[in-house]
């Protein structure tokens, strides 16, 4: 094999397997099911908690894997919890998230409205880690779902893109890189920093009028580079960086969206500002 195909060869494997880790396992969604409270649509939202919520996972997660934690713990604070797959590719079992994000979007509007109309509701909230954070973004700039939802919550989201730790630079230098990305992951293209689908999502601003923003990001994120990228920019956002609420945290892209209490904790304050408590590290208990 030519010397630039073995190069083009590691850069390809490095950006999967830096991608790979946003999601934990396979085998977490082949053993475990929706058994513990959520995706039940016979759920309707109470008084305290009107407002279903949405779960959207990340790259290379679906909607069982990236929420064995989170759900349940909503649930039990009395919320309508749902989540969906998404970003499918054909003969691709498990991984989502793959898939071009404006059509992921378009998954995303056909499952709020199943939910919207389940519930009752004439909103819904979202909560959604790294792709899952940004990807609702588009649904609500361009699919209308502004005057469907309150509330987005975006765990490590990727709003500007992200560069991989410096990864996604070296594309050019490798002839065929881009076009590889492309032609087979467009889930990953597109969360390029610099990316058409990037540029297009924040050209004119970040965000939408009627809908409250939350980002919750990690100093250790290596996914999602640098980690302030993630952050918005406009009305009724609040950016938060997790070490801010505990020093001690240490939670990284994976941990801070599938088993971090801490920011399980500020999410729930995020879906109910009325009754927000101080979110610290104290606040893994309960």
């Amino acid at each position: 094999m030519l010397p630039w195909k073995h190069a083009l060869r590691a850069v390809s494997v490095l950006l999967l397997t830096a991608a790979a880790t946003l999601a934990p396992t396979a085998s977490a969604q082949a053993t475990a099911g929706p058994s513990r409270g959520w995706n039940d649509f016979a759920c309707k939202p109470s008084a305290a908690h009107p407002r279903p919520v949405v779960l959207v996972h990340g790259t290379f997660g679906n909607s069982i894997d990236n929420w064995l934690a989170l759900a349940p713990y909503l649930v039990n604070r009395g919320y309508c919890v749902f989540s969906l797959d998404y970003g499918q590719l054909p003969g691709v079992p498990f991984f989502n998230g793959l898939g071009p994000i404006d059509k992921s979007a378009e998954q995303l509007d056909t499952y709020v409205d199943r939910v919207l109309a389940a519930t009752g509701a004439a909103e819904a909230d979202l909560v959604g880690h790294s792709q899952g954070g940004m990807m609702p973004r588009y649904y609500l700039k361009f699919l209308g779902g502004a005057d469907k939802v309150n509330a987005l919550v975006g765990i490590a989201p990727d709003n500007h893109g992200t560069t991989l730790l410096g990864l996604t630079k070296l594309l050019p230098y490798f002839p065929g890189a881009e076009d590889l990305l492309n032609a087979k992951t467009p889930g990953l293209a597109d969360q390029v920093a610099g990316s058409p689908f990037i540029t297009r999502l924040n050209a004119g601003g970040d965000t939408v009028p009627g809908v409250r923003y939350t980002v919750i990001a990690t100093q250790y994120d290596e996914v999602v580079t640098p980690y302030r990228s993630g952050f918005l920019s406009g009305p009724n956002v609040t950016n938060i960086v997790i070490q801010d609420k505990c020093a001690l945290n240490l939670s990284e892209h994976v941990a801070i969206g599938t088993v971090d209490r801490v920011t399980f904790h500020e999410v729930t304050n995020a879906l109910d500002p009325a009754h927000a408590t101080p979110t610290t590290c104290l606040s893994v208990i309960g």
